[in-house]
Formats: C-alpha cells, structure tokens, sequence
C-alpha cells in the first residue's frame, strides 16, 4: 500500500501533463471520466488511487474523479499508468 503523493509530485505531474500532454488529458475526461462531450480538460491533481480534472463542457467546467485500476506505488508508476491509459483509450476510440 502506498502514501498518497505529496503535494510536489502531485503538482509537477499536473503541470507537466497540462503543459506537454494537454489533448491526453482531454482523453482521460472522455474515455474514463465519462465527459465524452469535453472540448478541453485540466489535471488538477493526482494521488494513488485517482486525479481529479476539470472538463470544459458548453463553456461549463465539469469536475471528474478518475479511479485507476491499481493504486499507484510511486511517480514513475503514475507515469507509466498514464501512458497505458491513453494508448487503451486512444484504442477504445477507434
């Protein structure tokens, strides 16, 4: 079982997926969170068990809580878990 990620790690993974990844985290909105009709989404935070996003929807923000399938031991399983998640999403999407 692991710690929750400390407010550091939470904060550079969001800035760095923000920044660099923006369309992936409109695809976790759509294809996890549910929020198919999202024209952008936010990482606001990440812990071991979940992230919490914010999807724009008709201008609206929409909060979203993602579950993972396994709670995360560390920031380079949080990397690794969201690189899957995108790739099984963007497969779902075709």
């Amino acid at each position: 079982m692991s710690k929750d990620f400390s407010p550091e790690i939470s904060s550079r993974i969001c800035k760095h997926m923000n920044d660099d990844h923006a369309d992936a985290v409109v695809v976790y909105a759509k294809a996890f969170g549910g929020v198919t009709d999202a024209i952008a989404a936010e990482m606001l935070s990440i812990d071991a068990q979940g992230m919490d996003l914010t999807a724009q929807v008709n201008g609206e923000p929409v909060p979203v809580r993602i579950q993972f399938d396994h709670v995360l031991a560390d920031a380079e399983d949080a990397h690794q878990t969201l690189i899957a998640m995108v790739k099984q999403a963007r497969v779902k999407a075709k």
